[in-house]
């Protein structure tokens, strides 16, 4: 009697099996793309792109109903305002309360991510993705929350030499990336007192971050070897 060959899985059922996995990759992509969408058309294809990121954020903390519920509640309006800020992107009011919205969605979805990897004492593939893909959405959340506190206090906040005046997404996301990896690399500083608070606060979390996750999965990973 021969034994039945075990089914193959396809790629789409391993993408299933790997949301954390898709939703770095996305947002990688996302900073690779955004220097090339020029003008308004480009700006509408990214934050299309945006709305897709968030759709796979959703997706990647699917693990209780109330962290599903919770992570659609703020994905919805953040969604909406993405594409709003396309037409009213000198609105203060819009980007204010598309800053809100999206640094609370993706401090939630860091949340959400955190809890996944914790879940139990056995470190998935998935789960080593998510390590990667949580320390991107944090450092997404605290580029909004630069956004927030240039549009309440001002573009006097940051120091940009080579660009003045209000910094774009991309000049707020790469300060948040600086700032949370501890390179320490950026031309753009934090000069006011509400903005140099915030970074103070990612410094910390990038810190905590690679103490507390990294260091603990790291640890699993290695018993785990250890065991076999």
């Amino acid at each position: 009697m021969t034994t039945a060959e075990a089914p193959s899985i396809g790629w789409f059922d391993r993408i299933r099996t790997l949301p954390c996995a898709v939703l770095l990759a996305a947002q990688l992509l996302g900073i690779v793309v955004y220097p090339f969408t020029g003008g308004d058309l480009g700006r509408a294809v990214f934050s299309l792109f945006q709305l897709t990121v968030l759709v796979l954020a959703v997706a990647a903390v699917r693990m209780t109903p109330a962290l599903t519920r919770v992570s659609i509640t703020l994905g919805i309006p953040a969604a909406v305002l993405t594409v709003v800020e396309v037409f009213a992107d000198k609105n203060d009011a819009v980007l204010l309360l598309s800053g809100v919205t999206h640094g609370a969605f993706y401090f939630y979805l860091a949340y959400g991510l955190i809890r996944y990897m914790f879940s139990d004492e056995h470190v998935s593939t998935d789960e080593l993705f998510a390590t990667g893909a949580c320390f991107t959405v944090v450092a997404w959340a605290f580029a909004y929350v630069y956004g927030v506190v240039q549009v309440i206090w001002g573009s006097g906040q940051f120091l940009a030499p080579k660009n003045p005046g209000d910094l774009a997404w991309i000049e707020l996301l790469f300060l948040s990336f600086t700032t949370m990896t501890g390179t320490g690399l950026s031309d753009i500083a934090p000069v006011g007192g509400h903005a140099r608070s915030v970074v103070m606060l990612e410094q910390l979390a990038g810190v905590y971050y690679l103490a507390l996750v990294v260091a603990r999965l790291l640890g699993m990973t290695l018993t785990k070897f250890a065991r076999k």
